[in-house]
């Protein structure tokens, strides 16, 4: 399915793949990616048959940054309005039934990296480049970057990060835990889709309960998201996965979830 500024591909193993295709402007976030992000999310948000979703950048970016030439003719309104139009399409990407894992090839910088930050979590290339320089320009992060790097890495990190601009060569960003796996540029998305097969192979009924739990609980006290594991835990046995789990266990074979 195409896009103005993506591609979506929906491949045999239950893994779909969308693909920032500007690779001219190093897939720079301008308002026509912002709203294609929407009608994308708009399209996947009651597709239980897709098990997990790739986002990756076309060429030799994943996302460089908004389009600053757009950007310069902005005023505080049209401004303002970006951001939130920004943090609207990022932030429903949680909405999702399925884990989304963001496939850093190349630049993350500003935009680009608040982009792979709203995704589950991140496997960056060994060239992979990763930063939030706004302030080097005069501005801040605008579409989620203040909020959720601190929540990833720290927020004494965050801080570092966020003041001085500076961008990251991928091994730092594993050690400071921004990216969840690093993989060698010549081979990069053949091991993300053979990681990711392995979440598309589990339950996706409890794939989908964690990932909620795990969401809704880091925005609450530890009490409450432990009374939201109980009762996802609870439900999760009134599945036929859940069945289909344990026995397969006990047979020592392979299960075979159906989302039910």
């Amino acid at each position: 399915m195409t896009f103005k500024s993506m591609l979506l591909e929906e491949r045999t193993d239950q893994i779909a793949v969308l693909t920032v295709n500007r690779p001219d402007q190093l897939n720079a976030i301008n308002r026509q990616v912002i709203d294609d992000l929407s009608e994308v999310v708009d399209k996947l948000k009651d597709r239980d048959d897709i098990r997990a979703l790739v986002l990756t950048g076309a060429g030799r970016a994943f996302v460089a940054g908004a389009d600053i030439k757009e950007m310069t003719e902005f005023g505080v309104e049209v401004a303002t309005a970006f951001s939130q139009k920004g943090h609207d399409a990022m932030g429903a990407l949680a909405t999702l039934p399925f884990p989304v894992i963001a496939a850093v090839n190349g630049f993350a910088l500003g935009g680009g990296l608040e982009l792979a930050m709203a995704c589950d979590f991140i496997y960056a290339s060994s060239k992979a480049r990763l930063g939030l320089p706004e302030v080097t320009l005069g501005v801040i992060p605008g579409f989620g970057g203040t909020q959720r790097l601190g929540r990833i890495v720290g927020f004494n990190t965050a801080r570092e990060l966020l003041f001085t601009g500076r961008v990251i060569k991928a091994d730092e960003a594993l050690k400071i835990g921004l990216a969840a796996d690093v993989f060698e540029a010549d081979e990069f998305m053949e091991k993300v889709f053979e990681r990711v097969a392995k979440i598309a192979a589990n339950g996706a009924l409890a794939v989908r309960s964690a990932r909620q739990v795990m969401r809704l609980g880091a925005e609450t006290t530890l009490e409450e998201g432990n009374a939201l594991e109980v009762k996802a835990f609870g439900e999760l046995f009134g599945t036929a996965d859940r069945k289909e789990g344990m026995e397969a266990f006990v047979a020592k074979r392979a299960p075979n979830f159906i989302g039910e």
